[in-house]
């Protein structure tokens, strides 16, 4: 920057956000080398905002991950409905002698004194098979190859959730899943496949994907609550089709009969 004057124009100084660094030389790799001197940038020591959202996070007790990222599905806090059904396969092991009368009595004490669903699924771990696991921990991607693949039942869908189906189907039942984060997207890489979405009322869904020779079909009503959360489907489909479908709600009932479709 040049400052005009009397005689020969001067250059200006750097402006406030740098400072001078007296005996400094060229080895220091400075900022800025200016004719008046040397000078670096300064460090900026202001104290983190109390709105900082970690910061938050950490006060009301709420897990936070190294890089800030979402809660992973273990960390997510369970519900009483998570509760009730780990105790309803506890009932079932308890009745056909898997376990004592003892242990069902220690696990249910632990089901009720859990805060978390990786507190949860421990208690069940020995007692089913993974896939039939009343809470499901697994946030693989889903690839299907020539034949057909279905998610339903309560799972952690993760932020980014890739599904793949090449000249095969797919459909997610996201009716009890469980969002990790408010925004969730689903990456489609579908050649001569079909992908079904079912997700219950109040959940919006954008549809950004590129089709090419398919279909592309929303027909989940969009919420009124503008905070809702939010599905977005991308990537792309080639000579398939995506739906996003939501279940229609039971028709009205004239005494007692329900009512003519």
């Amino acid at each position: 920057m040049i400052t005009a004057g009397f005689g020969r124009a001067r250059p200006e100084a750097p402006s406030a956000v740098f400072e001078r660094t007296p005996g400094a030389s060229l080895r220091d790799s400075p900022d800025v080398i200016h004719p008046r001197g040397i000078y670096r940038r300064r460090v900026d020591q202001r104290s983190p905002s109390p709105w900082d959202p970690r910061r938050i996070a950490e006060q009301v007790g709420l897990p936070v991950t190294a890089r800030g990222d979402a809660p992973r599905p273990e960390e997510l806090r369970a519900s009483d409905a998570d509760r009730e059904r780990v105790v309803d396969v506890l009932r079932e092991a308890a009745a056909d002698g898997r376990i004592t009368a003892v242990e069902h009595e220690e696990r249910i004490e632990r089901v009720y004194r859990a805060r978390t669903l990786g507190e949860l699924v421990v208690v069940t771990a020995d007692l089913l098979a993974p896939d039939e696991q009343p809470l499901q921990m697994d946030t693989r991607p889903v690839s299907v190859f020539f034949r057909s693949d279905e998610r339903k039942g309560r799972f952690v869908v993760p932020p980014r959730y890739p599904v793949t189906a090449f000249f095969g189907n797919v459909t997610l039942d996201l009716r009890e899943a469980l969002l990790q984060t408010h925004h969730v997207s689903l990456n489609l890489s579908v050649i001569c496949g079909k992908v079904t979405l079912i997700v219950p009322q109040g959940v919006r869904i954008e549809m950004s994907a590129s089709v090419v020779v398919g279909g592309r079909n929303n027909k989940v009503p969009p919420p009124a609550d503008p905070g809702a959360p939010t599905i977005e489907i991308d990537g792309f489909v080639l000579l398939g089709e995506v739906t996003a479908k939501s279940p229609k709600p039971p028709k009205a009932r004239w005494f007692g009969r329900r009512r003519p479709a």
